[in-house]
């Protein structure tokens, strides 16, 4: 298959739109063959004014020509980009929406790779570069190509030689344009990737703000910061000094159109080879034909742009996604089966033959030292991210058979860094199941332990969290995320560390409740403390990406000495909290 190249992909996003596109082209068209016509008329009155015609009318009609000529250039300018820039709103709209439902489909893996600030970037400051292309230029240009050159065929057929000296410094100017063009896609690349890393570091600072100063590392955090945005202001000087020179000279040679018209003219005026009139009419029409070839010349800057633009886009689009069926299946039962799950990330072995299985309406937890995949599993069995090799089924289903929404409705996943939207309590809880009551939220509250200290927030559950839920504490977010993913009211629940930010004394709480949520239902539990998790039926032990051990508390403290090394750290830190006390 061909791949799209940049007006391959603009002739499809503008391609519902080409009715108004086409109609603004020939409002543009008319507009400026209006803007070039007053030029004819001007060479009417001068010619008048030489041959000595006292007639009021034939001067009057002339300038009437000119006045109405001129408003009516700047009324179909207006209509024409009223039309173009309504229709390239609507694409990048449409861009816009593509690029944020693609997100959706993309593996995790994707998504934690590109910064927020690069993410950001491309959604926002690149989709906006379109416009001038869309708006301006495809218009405009087409319109100031168009209409020059039927007054320059206009004026071959009133003398050809006058028409082909009017043309003597377009091959000179073009030469430089050349010239400006000839690196322009490396410098313009270059400068968007230092803005680019510009932003991604200005997330970055603003969002860790709070650590830098707790550790008083302002000066080397900020030169970070400093040294990103003297890269992207040198790009940009380097991207200027590449181009600027050329751009110079060609815009000063183009419009000297008089070079030729003016000596030549002279000559055959001189030898009577040609009629003042005809004189006047070429050396006022050149200049008529000089201005808005000038314009059209002057998007050559936006041509060289938009290729990378497009490309930076589309490289996103053209991302591969988690590839799943849009039918619903049939689930016979909730037990999940891992049969020889590997999974790499980054060329980097994570997990390796993984096989396990996780009876339904039990309780299922993995332990392990960081980093040695246990979050990773739970990841997998969400979807999160695809596995390498081996399959994920629940019941006698693989999970790539499962379409992602009746997936996600089966599965709800609390992990330790939850995103709370900058909403009201309420509302960021029935995130879980929109289609919920205030009082079923409400009561997903009570059972989770939220209400009580949500009832002590100002505005109780009408109380915006701020971006983030940054108005709350880390425990009290965790907590809502827990309550949303239980109003969710799914088969299987995945417990990522979720409770990594409450204090100890109310984990016990949370750890109650979510016990009296769960029955019914597969719940799985990426533990941080090993106290919380004795009771559960299953316990798996991940060390270094393969399984160590599995069983109760029990038979693990018997058998495994890594879980045996493991409690003991969690007692002896018990022992140390209790003698502080």
């Amino acid at each position: 298959m061909k791949e799209k190249n940049t007006s391959m992909w603009l002739r499809e996003w503008a391609y519902p739109h080409k009715k108004s596109y086409i109609t603004s082209v020939i409002f543009a068209v008319i507009g400026v063959i209006c803007g070039v016509v007053p030029y004819y008329a001007v060479t009417q009155i001068v010619i008048g004014l030489m041959q000595q015609r006292n007639e009021r009318s034939y001067y009057l009609q002339w300038i009437l020509v000119c006045a109405v000529l001129w408003i009516l250039r700047y009324l179909f300018h207006a209509i024409s980009t009223t039309l173009s820039h309504k229709a390239t709103f609507q694409v990048i709209a449409r861009v816009r929406k593509s690029l944020t439902k693609k997100l959706v489909a993309l593996p995790m893996g994707y998504l934690h790779d590109m910064p927020s600030g690069a993410m950001k970037n491309t959604i926002v400051e690149k989709v906006d570069s379109i416009e001038p292309t869309l708006a301006h230029m495809l218009p405009e240009m087409t319109a100031n190509l168009l209409g020059p050159f039927c007054i320059l065929i206009y004026l071959f057929l009133t003398d050809w030689r006058m028409g082909l000296v009017s043309l003597v410094t377009i091959p000179i100017a073009m030469y430089f344009f050349a010239g400006m063009m000839k690196d322009y896609e490396i410098n313009f690349k270059n400068y968007v990737n230092k803005n680019k890393y510009l932003n991604e570091t200005a997330v970055e600072y603003i969002n860790g703000i709070e650590v830098i100063k707790a550790f008083n590392q302002s000066a080397s955090s900020y030169q970070k910061f400093a040294d990103a945005a003297s890269l992207a202001a040198q790009s940009a000087i380097d991207w200027m000094k590449g181009t600027q020179g050329y751009f110079s000279a060609a815009m000063s040679i183009f419009p000297a159109v008089l070079v030729g018209v003016l000596p030549m003219g002279s000559y055959l005026f001189m030898k009577g080879r040609l009629g003042a009139d005809t004189f006047i009419l070429a050396i006022i029409l050149s200049l008529g034909i000089m201005t808005p070839l000038i314009t059209a010349i002057s998007f050559t800057d936006d041509i060289g742009k938009i290729k990378t633009v497009v490309s930076d886009i589309t490289s996103l689009l053209n991302e591969k996604e988690l590839v799943r069926p849009n039918k619903k299946v049939k689930i016979t039962n909730y037990n999940i089966h891992l049969n020889h799950v590997n999974f790499a990330y980054r060329e980097k072995d994570v997990l390796k033959d993984i096989t396990l299985t996780i009876e339904s309406n039990s309780v299922t937890a993995f332990i392990g030292p960081s980093g040695s995949g246990k979050s990773t599993i739970a990841k997998l069995i969400a979807s999160l991210w695809e596995v390498t090799k081996g399959s994920i089924r629940i019941g006698d289903i693989d999970i790539k058979e499962i379409p992602l929404e009746q997936l996600n409705n089966m599965i709800a996943y609390v992990s330790q860094d939850n995103y709370l939207f900058n909403d009201t309590v309420l509302n960021n809880i029935r995130m879980g199941r929109l289609s919920a009551t205030d009082e079923e939220v409400k009561e997903v509250a009570r059972k989770s332990g939220c209400h009580e200290f949500i009832m002590r927030l100002e505005s109780g559950y009408d109380t915006v969290v701020g971006g983030a839920g940054g108005h709350l504490s880390g425990g009290e977010r965790q907590r809502i995320a827990i309550a949303r993913a239980m109003l969710k009211d799914a088969s299987i629940v995945i417990l990522d560390e979720a409770t990594a930010y409450t204090d100890p004394e109310n984990e016990a709480i949370i750890q109650s409740a979510v016990a009296k949520l769960v029955q019914g239902k597969t719940l799985i539990v990426i533990a941080h403390r090993l106290s919380t998790i004795t009771d559960s039926d299953k316990i798996v032990v991940v060390n270094q990406g393969r399984i160590n051990a599995e069983g109760t508390h029990e038979e693990l403290l018997y058998s495994c000495t890594l879980y045996q090394e493991m409690w003991r750290a969690h007692m002896e830190a018990k022992d140390e909290k209790e003698d502080m006390k």
